[in-house]
C-alpha cells in the first residue's frame, strides 16, 4: 500500500516521518516529544495527514488513541520508508569498508607510489577486501583529472590543484644525499664542497638539471655537476645504487619514525647522508574533488592512505 491519495499531492518527508512517529507512538504528545516539536504542531500536522489519507488513522478510546485499520496497514510501510529516508539523506561517511566493491584510480610519483601500494594494499586484504587499486603516474594535470573523475586522489608534492580543489598535508619531509655504500663521500663528513664535487643525478619529469640544492650551494659560490637526469626517483636511486653518483631523496626529519619513502633507499643498500644545506622541505599531502568529500568509499581511502604515509602518533583528519 503507497502512501498516496489520488485527490492529494504524494506524502512528502517531513509528513511521512511525522506518520512514522504518530502511528508508533499512538499519541500525539509522544510523537511531538520524539520528534522536537510542540503537541499543537503535531495535532495539525496529524490533521494534514487525516486529510491527505482521508483516513482519521487515530481515533479516541477512553484515556488513549488507537490506530484505525488503515493506520495499522500503514504501520510498516511508514517505518519503510523513514528508514529509506535515512539511508538517503544521512551522511554519506557511514559504510562498511567489507562491503565495497570498487576500483581507486591514485596518481603519485613513483617513489611515494612505491611507498604507499604496500600499505595500501595491506589494508584493503585486512579491510576492504573488494577494492582493488589502480597507480598512475603522474602524466595527468592534477586538477582536471580530480575534476573529471580520471582520477579519485592525488598524492605527492600537491602545488598545481585548482580553486575548489581539496588538499590536506600528511607528512613534511627534507632532502638527505644517497648514495653507493662504497662512495667516497661515504664515512667521512660531508661539506658543501666535498658534496658539489661529486657527480649527481637529478631527478626531473621536465628535464631540468637544476634544483634547490643549486641554489643553496650557489651561496658558498660552488656549482655541482649534474651528469644525468632521470624523470624516476626509483631509476636515480638504482643508478646511484651501481655507480658514485649522488641522488637526492626526501626522508624523515632526525627524531621522527621512519618514512616508508625511505624504503627503497633502505632496500637498494643506499647511504643516506645529511645535507650540511638549508633545503626547503617537502610536504606530501593528497588532494581529492570535493564531490568525493562526504562519501563512504572515498572516506575510507583518504583515511588508509593517511595510516600508511603518516609516522605513528601523527594527528589524522
Amino acid at each position: 500500500m503507497t502512501l498516496v491519495n489520488n485527490a492529494e499531492p504524494v506524502i512528502d518527508a517531513q509528513l511521512a516521518v511525522a506518520l512514522d512517529a504518530l502511528l508508533t507512538e499512538q499519541s500525539v504528545t509522544r510523537a511531538a516529544a520524539r520528534l522536537h516539536t510542540s503537541p499543537a504542531a503535531m495535532s495539525r500536522t496529524l490533521a494534514r495527514l487525516r486529510r491527505v489519507l482521508q483516513d482519521p488513522l487515530l481515533v479516541r478510546a477512553g484515556q488513549t488513541m488507537v490506530p484505525t485499520p488503515r493506520a495499522q496497514a500503514l504501520r510498516d510501510e511508514a517505518a519503510a520508508v523513514v528508514r529509506r529516508l535515512g539511508a538517503l539523506l544521512g551522511p554519506g561517511t557511514g559504510v562498511d569498508p567489507a562491503d565495497l566493491r570498487t576500483t581507486f584510480t591514485l596518481q603519485a610519483a613513483d617513489l611515494v607510489g612505491a611507498a604507499l601500494a604496500p600499505g595500501l594494499l595491506r589494508l584493503a586484504r585486512q579491510e576492504a577486501p573488494g577494492v582493488s587499486l589502480r597507480f598512475r603516474a603522474e602524466e595527468l594535470e592534477a586538477g582536471p583529472a580530480l575534476r573529471d573523475g580520471h582520477i579519485d586522489l592525488e598524492v605527492g608534492a600537491i602545488d598545481h590543484v585548482d580553486p575548489e580543489t581539496q588538499v590536506e598535508e600528511l607528512v613534511t619531509l627534507r632532502m638527505t644525499a644517497a648514495v653507493r655504500p662504497g662512495h667516497p663521500l661515504a664515512g667521512k663528513t660531508l661539506t658543501p664542497a666535498r658534496l658539489a664535487a661529486a657527480e649527481h643525478v637529478a631527478v626531473s619529469r621536465r628535464g631540468r638539471f637544476t634544483g634547490p640544492l643549486d641554489t643553496a650551494l650557489a651561496e658558498h659560490a660552488l656549482h655541482r655537476r649534474v651528469t644525468a637526469v632521470l624523470p624516476s626517483h626509483l631509476a636515480a636511486m638504482a643508478l646511484a645504487a651501481r655507480s658514485d653518483v649522488v641522488c637526492l631523496i626526501p626522508t624523515a626529519p632526525p627524531g621522527a619514525a621512519p618514512s616508508p619513502i625511505t624504503d627503497a633507499a633502505t632496500t637498494l643498500g643506499l647511504r643516506l647522508l645529511d645535507i650540511p644545506l638549508p633545503l626547503p622541505p617537502v610536504t606530501i599531502g593528497m588532494a581529492w574533488h570535493p564531490r568525493h568529500a562526504a562519501d563512504g568509499a572515498h572516506h575510507w581511502l583518504r583515511d588508509a592512505v593517511r595510516r600508511v604515509l603518516r609516522a605513528p602518533g601523527s594527528p589524522t583528519a
